[in-house]
């Protein structure tokens, strides 16, 4: 049987849709068609389509989509159904921006576990969470379960923490350092560069002036 890989393009495409849905069910709306879902956010009725028979058959025809249905099946394909225990490593504004971050929660992310090097930070706290000394990731997030971590720190100190954060057991890592990590092949790694992001829209915005 032929297994098919799902495009990380159709993933992050699903939780856009699940966000859409989310504020369709909170008016009351209770279905919506695939042209609906794509106006919305900006792509073909096509193509939501597509990513949705990934997974199987949704839709009604001359009905379109049960909108808490629909909620319910993208939630199960994303996994969202479990709570997930984060680590969090760089107690700087970003880190303190992401603790403070409600949708996290509402989506099953749970910060439980806040660490820096900062002697100054140590002992702060952070949404309710005390501040730790990073030498205790290993110790802390193995006891707190951890799934994944997430590093807000300078790309100089991001190898070691994701060193520590390997051997505390997390499965996957969030890493806002601008630097590519090495870690084992099980452990999921997803690199979020704002700076990169930036340069792309100014590439954009100035792509009339090289044509």
């Amino acid at each position: 049987m032929k297994i098919v890989k799902i495009p990380m393009a159709t993933v992050s495409r699903l939780s856009i849709y699940s966000r859409y849905l989310i504020k369709l069910a909170d008016t009351g709306t209770e279905t919506v068609s695939s042209g609906g879902i794509a106006d919305s956010v900006g792509v073909t009725p096509a193509q939501v389509r597509k990513d949705l028979a990934y997974f199987g058959e949704f839709g009604v025809r001359g009905v379109g989509y049960h909108v808490k249905d629909l909620i319910s099946h993208i939630r199960n394909i994303l996994n969202l159904n479990n709570e997930w225990r984060l680590a969090l490593v760089g107690a700087g504004r970003l880190g303190r921006a992401l603790t403070m971050y409600k949708g996290f929660r509402e989506r099953g992310f749970v910060i439980d576990c806040v660490f820096d090097s900062d002697p100054e930070k140590i002992g702060g706290v952070f949404e309710g969470m005390e501040i730790l000394a990073s030498d205790r990731i290993r110790e802390v997030a193995r006891r707190q379960k951890a799934d994944i971590g997430v590093i807000c720190v300078p790309a100089a100190q991001a190898q070691d923490v994701a060193d520590a954060l390997v051997d505390s057991g997390v499965k996957a890592i969030l890493n806002f350092a601008p630097m590519n990590l090495t870690v084992p092949m099980s452990i999921h790694v997803q690199n979020v560069d704002l700076a990169m992001h930036l340069e792309v829209l100014a590439f954009q915005m100035g792509e009339g002036r090289h044509a």
